[in-house]
């Protein structure tokens, strides 16, 4: 961040929140294919559609009340399309009208103790070996880094706990290529 800029100005100078109003992406640029080469196998594109296909959990990690957010923006969009979202963040109280869990433990606990099918992580690649651990232990099915968010010693940790791992992609553009919304 920019000293003394608007919180919503990038530091490379650039306004993303006025890019999003008006629809313009012409300042950001995608990755042609999300990270694949790393030491653990990573599920392939038909694989994460079958999840998204067949899940109805989802904890939302990093979710944020902020709109210009990814994570408020793809939470909405799950929400939109029959998911069950959990918003797992310790600074919020309540994100999209769900009360939202300082951690994926008092998530699952605090929402009938079922495993979450998707942990879908919208932090930094630092933090995402222990949101791993947490996922194996709870037994949740897939391990989901959001676009941008790639680190293999968590997907080592995700994949040797015999989670599904998906790194570098966006649950709501992937699931925009099933064709179909869910229920």
């Amino acid at each position: 961040m920019t000293s003394g800029a608007p919180a919503h100005i990038h530091s490379d100078g650039v306004d993303y929140a006025a890019d999003l109003m008006t629809g313009s992406n012409t300042s950001i640029e995608y990755l042609d294919q999300p990270a694949t080469d790393g030491p653990v196998p990573l599920l392939d594109t038909d694989q994460a559609l079958g999840v998204l296909r067949d899940a109805k959990r989802v904890a939302i990690v990093g979710a944020s009340p902020n709109p210009w957010r990814a994570s408020h923006t793809v939470m909405a969009y799950l929400l939109a399309h029959g998911y069950e979202c959990v918003p797992v963040n310790p600074n919020q109280v309540a994100v999209l009208g769900r009360p939202c869990f300082p951690t994926l433990e008092a998530a699952q606990a605090g929402t009938g103790g079922a495993p979450f099918d998707i942990v879908d992580v919208f932090r930094r690649p630092e933090f995402t070996p222990q949101i791993a651990r947490s996922a194996v232990a709870l037994e949740s099915g897939t391990l989901w880094l959001q676009q941008r968010v790639v680190n293999w010693d968590a997907a080592r940790i995700a994949y040797e706990g015999g989670l599904g791992v998906v790194m570098d992609r966006c649950t709501a553009i992937e699931h925009r290529h099933l064709g179909v919304a869910q229920a």
